[in-house]
């Protein structure tokens, strides 16, 4: 099965509070499609307030729908268990929040929980998982650390070495580069490039970054308001037109003549001419 996460024709939003019933929902989702297939990164851009963080919390089935469907591996998603859900995907979140008193190695292990029984006693196959995951996300000489006392980059990185020792087919990352320099970000979406091809993940990933996109998606997803503005290639979406639209404003759109990847700068609008 080469669909592993699929979106169809979904609405979703959240209530509104009860002193303001006659609200509409708060950053809903409307007619959304959208497909991510085993070995393939996704990208998903858009301004604040598109419906991003939204779709993720639909997607990982953390929040239902109003209309349409979600499927993981084949399965409605609101038909499993946390469980079963958290065997299948694993989600990397804006915000990390990390409980007082664990060290990075330990935070890390929890990743395996899905795989263990009601004692969660790691087994010699889940000691060189978490290992690995580790190494991968250059945290070994941290692993001893209390994981609250890192810097938040740092946090990002362990959250991310979590989400890789659950063994996921499908990953969902809400802004995996927010915090992190610009090394540990370019290492982290190498990292993420090399899980996806390697293990054949499914891997959906929310961003604001448009050059990095470029350089590292399989397919681009462009939102606004809630809806889905072009889905596609990089060089068929990421064009001009399809981002001013989308972020209503001017973007210079460029290719490296290295690499062959688009890049975008943003235009500063034009200053009227004041008569003399």
């Amino acid at each position: 099965m080469r669909d592993r996460l699929s979106l169809r024709k979904v609405t979703a939003g959240y209530s509104p509070v009860p002193s303001s019933a006659d609200a509409p929902p708060k950053s809903q989702l409307n007619d959304v499609d959208l497909v991510v297939a085993a070995g393939e990164l996704v990208c998903v851009l858009g301004p604040n307030g598109a419906g991003k963080t939204t779709l993720v919390r639909v997607a990982s089935g953390v929040l239902g729908v109003t209309t349409g469907d979600v499927q993981l591996l084949g399965r409605d998603v609101a038909s499993l268990t946390r469980a079963e859900v958290a065997r299948g995907l694993a989600v990397v979140e804006q915000q990390q929040e990390l409980s007082m008193g664990f060290t990075v190695r330990e935070v890390v292990a929890m990743g395996r929980a899905p795989h263990q029984g009601a004692w969660m006693r790691p087994t010699e196959s889940d000691e060189v998982i978490i290992a690995e995951a580790l190494e991968r996300c250059d945290l070994v000489s941290l692993a001893k650390r209390p994981a609250r006392a890192l810097s938040g980059g740092e946090q990002k990185r362990v959250a991310i070495a979590r989400a890789l020792v659950q063994e996921p087919k499908v990953l969902l990352l809400d802004e995996p580069g927010a915090f992190l320099d610009v090394r540990h970000q370019l290492d982290l979406y190498e990292l993420l490039a090399s899980e996806v091809k390697g293990r054949e993940l499914a891997c959906l990933v929310v961003m604001h970054d448009l050059n990095v996109a470029a350089q590292f998606a399989d397919r681009v997803v462009l939102m606004k308001d809630g809806r889905v503005v072009a889905a596609g290639k990089v060089d068929e979406v990421m064009t001009w037109k399809t981002l001013k639209e989308t972020f209503d404003a001017d973007l210079y759109c460029g290719v490296n003549e290295l690499t062959g990847a688009r890049f975008f700068l943003p235009m500063r609008a034009p200053r009227a001419t004041q008569a003399v």
